[in-house]
Formats: C-alpha cells, sequence, structure tokens
C-alpha cells in the first residue's frame, strides 16, 4: 500500500492519476480537502497523533507538503511504523543547499537518509505550472506577469512529467537510494516563455522583470508570509546564476516518456489563461 501525502495539489495530483493508471494500491492523506474517487485517510504532520493512523498497512510514502519542516514528522512516524521506503518530492539542487528551498529540502532529505529506511529523491526544477497558478491572474488581467529572475535560463519541468517520474518511483524497482534532477527538455527565459505564451493564446503577453525588492512587496501582498517571500527571492537570485538552466534526461530515462515542452504546456492551459 502507498500513502500520497500532498494529493491535492499541482504535483500530487498527477501522482494519484499515473497511479491509477497504472492499477496500483493507494491512499491519500488529506488535511482540508478529500480526492474524490481514491481512498483517503485524515492526516496532518503538524499533529503527530494523526500520523500513525494514517500509516496503518502503508509499505510506501510519497512524502509532499507545503510546509517542509513538518515532514520530519512523518518520517519518524514512517519508521515506527514500519513502512519500507519513502519517495520524497524535493527541489533542484538541494544537495547543494545554495538557496534556502535546497537547505530546507536537505534536512528533510538527511532526516530519511538516517532513518534507515529506502529513499528516493525527486527533485525537479521550477513547474510550467507556476506560470498558470502564480502568474495567471496579471496574464489574464495585464497581459503581462512579473518576475526578478532577470533573463536568466531556466529548465522548467510540467508537473504531469513529475507524476510520471514519482509513479515509477513508487512502483517499480530499482529506484532505491537515488536522486533524480528533472528538468523539461529545454532550458527558456522568461522573455521566451511570454513569446510561447502570446503565440498560444494569440494575443501579446509582457514579461515585465522587476527589482527583488519589488517581487517581495508584490508576494507580500498577495498574502504570502515575509520568510517565505525571502526564501523566494533567494530562489530568484539563485535563478540568475544560470545554475537551473542546466537540462537532463532523467525524466524520459526513469518515466520512458519524452518530457513535455513549454510550447505543448501552453496550448493545454491556453483556456486557464484567457
Amino acid at each position: 500500500m502507498i500513502l500520497v501525502t500532498g494529493a491535492a495539489g499541482t504535483v500530487g495530483s498527477e501522482v494519484v492519476k499515473e497511479l491509477k493508471g497504472r492499477g496500483a494500491s493507494f491512499k491519500v492523506g488529506y488535511r482540508n480537502r478529500r480526492t474524490p474517487g481514491v481512498d483517503g485517510v485524515a492526516i496532518d504532520l503538524e499533529k503527530p497523533e494523526t500520523l500513525a493512523p494514517a500509516l496503518r498497512g502503508v509499505e510506501t510514502v510519497f512524502l509532499l507538503s507545503s510546509s517542509v519542516a513538518p515532514e520530519r514528522n512523518l518520517v519518524a512516524a514512517a519508521k515506527a511504523a514500519g513502512v519500507k521506503r519513502i519517495v520524497k518530492l524535493s527541489v533542484w539542487g538541494a544537495a547543494d543547499e545554495g538557496f534556502a528551498f535546497g537547505r530546507w529540502h536537505r534536512a528533510v532529505e538527511r532526516a530519511i537518509e538516517a532513518s534507515g529506511l529506502a529513499w528516493t529523491f525527486l527533485r525537479p526544477n521550477g513547474f510550467m505550472q507556476n506560470v498558470v497558478n502564480f502568474m495567471g491572474t496579471t496574464i489574464k488581467s495585464q497581459n503581462a506577469f512579473y518576475h526578478s529572475a532577470g533573463d536568466a535560463k531556466i529548465s522548467h519541468v510540467d508537473a504531469r512529467d513529475i507524476g510520471a517520474v514519482a509513479a515509477r518511483a513508487l512502483t517499480d524497482a530499482g529506484h532505491e537510494g537515488k536522486a533524480y534532477a528533472l528538468s523539461g527538455p529545454e532550458s527558456l527565459s522568461y522573455s521566451e516563455i511570454a513569446a510561447t505564451l502570446s503565440k498560444a493564446l494569440g494575443r501579446e503577453i509582457r514579461y515585465v522583470a522587476v527589482s527583488d525588492e519589488d517581487y517581495k512587496k508584490g508576494a507580500m501582498a498577495a498574502g504570502i508570509p515575509e520568510p517565505y517571500a525571502e526564501a523566494l527571492i533567494d530562489l530568484n537570485r539563485h535563478y540568475r546564476t544560470g545554475q537551473l538552466s542546466q537540462v537532463t534526461g532523467e525524466v524520459r530515462a526513469v518515466s520512458g516518456r519524452d518530457p513535455i515542452r513549454f510550447e505543448q504546456f501552453a496550448r493545454d492551459h491556453a483556456a486557464a489563461l484567457r
């Protein structure tokens, strides 16, 4: 039995689709929202008393949460419950700890390594879906989106490809002790992304480069807590170093399919941006 945490989110929902398609035996953990059509169990990583019941009968955990620190609670509970392995959604470059998100995720990776459980780490680059989830409002209302990554090229990956890799890692043998750097098939600047969106949507979409300070103000105005906004700025600085431009072949190597290009993503999600 597999337990999928974070199943209602951008990546978790794709993992669920892929597992259903493979006929896997799994259940999803939920805190606020049940996932329709699948077995669910209440779980809150910040409430340890919910963890043991959720882990009953579970051999493998897909570990994903919106708040990284409490993931260590689940690691300890998984070991106590006799779970055999954890597949963790981490972040690109976690091993180098060159930016805040990397340091946060690497701390959990270390806890998993120290637990003695078998593990697989999925380290994706930024999600293509962020264009819809976090930039979609201004794309629809202003035909523009704003970022402080400058002209950096980033090998964004589609969450559908992450889901496909995760499903393989959760159901197939041979992935234990491996960390996969997951990228899309190309490295694009936000100016290039704007041009691709313009073509898909049939109207001009502009990328507006802003300062880190203005980006932080905008993030906080949208309700993002200041520590997380600071981490986003740290990530944007890291983007500008060029260290997130690498293209890897690991989506294809694990999932057996070519990763989705941003042009295809833009066509698939055009309706959400109109």
